[in-house]
């Protein structure tokens, strides 16, 4: 290993090579010198498809951790990671993106009060696209709902940072190492490990970063029957539009920093409606982001 370890510095010393080391677990990464911690549990769920009011989770994985108020992260603790069979059988898609087959999951069930142990213990859920993982999570558990959560993807300003892009794969290369890929647990190693290294232009940790903007509150703003001529007004502005199956408007919608709904409020008073109207406006936080109960 040391031979190794020789000749992979070497290369890089050289300047004309980047060497990408393999993740290795480890079960400390920063010591608390005794400060009071938080337990922060990463999640991750592979499943048949994208749409949790159809398709079903098959995989599990879940790593508890320690961090401090600042965003240090100290201990991992052991992972929890296991598969449940579908209803139906795994698409061959699926199969090739994270080589879990029907057999490996025949007759599996994922435990729930486990997993609800898991969940009450902690202070944060974190997933590394939360608005994926959430509402698969709140549909196994209502342990899920009732904790607050963050997003190591979007909650932290990657490219900003001098990333090329926010998927997992990506980071990782950035941060000069690599991991076995689409399976649950490896993904939440890989994400905790991201987010206890300094990111490279502030220099703080990305845990640091995420948690800052995790506790401050967003607020979401619906355009409720805005003329359609202005549609691809909304649109190039940021707003999405929400025709799904669930309680809130079939309408366009923006999220806008706390601070900044007054600013957006008047913009569609003036250049939408044209006219003085009530808007619907939510305060969206910690405990509700991410979750299509919103």
């Amino acid at each position: 290993m040391n031979d190794l370890e020789a000749m992979a510095g070497a290369l890089q010393a050289s300047g004309q090579y980047r060497v990408q080391r393999r993740l290795q677990p480890r079960l400390r990464i920063n010591d608390s010198r005794g400060a009071p911690t938080h337990l922060g549990l990463f999640v991750d769920v592979e499943t048949t498809g994208l749409d949790p009011t159809k398709h079903e989770i098959i995989e599990l994985g879940m790593i508890p951790f320690s961090y401090l108020s600042d965003g240090l992260i100290c201990d991992i603790g052991p992972p929890f990671e296991q598969f449940q069979e579908p209803t139906s059988p795994i698409p061959p898609e699926i199969t090739r993106l994270t080589g879990i087959t029907d057999a490996m999951v025949a007759g599996q069930r994922i435990d729930v009060n486990a997993v609800r142990t898991l969940v009450d213990r902690s202070s944060l859920v974190i997933a590394h696209n939360a608005s994926f993982d959430r509402p698969f999570l709140e549909r196994l558990s209502d342990a899920f709902e009732l904790k607050p959560w963050a997003c190591s993807m979007s909650q932290v300003e990657w490219i900003d940072e001098g990333h090329e892009g926010v998927k997992l794969a990506y980071l990782a290369v950035g941060a000069g190492f690599f991991y076995d890929r689409h399976r649950a647990v490896h993904d939440c190693r890989a994400a905790i490990e991201l987010l206890a290294a300094p990111l490279p232009l502030s220099g703080v940790p990305a845990m640091q970063k995420m948690l800052e903007k995790a506790r401050r509150p967003s607020w979401r703003i619906w355009a409720e029957n805005s003329p359609f001529h202005l549609k691809d007004v909304l649109k190039a502005r940021g707003y999405r539009w929400n025709g799904d199956d669930n309680p809130n408007p079939r309408a366009w919608y923006i999220d806008v920093d706390d601070g900044s709904q007054a600013e957006e409020i008047a913009f569609l008073r003036k250049e939408i409606y044209q006219r003085d109207v009530e808007l619907l406006v939510r305060e969206i936080t910690a405990f509700n982001r991410f979750s299509d109960r919103t």
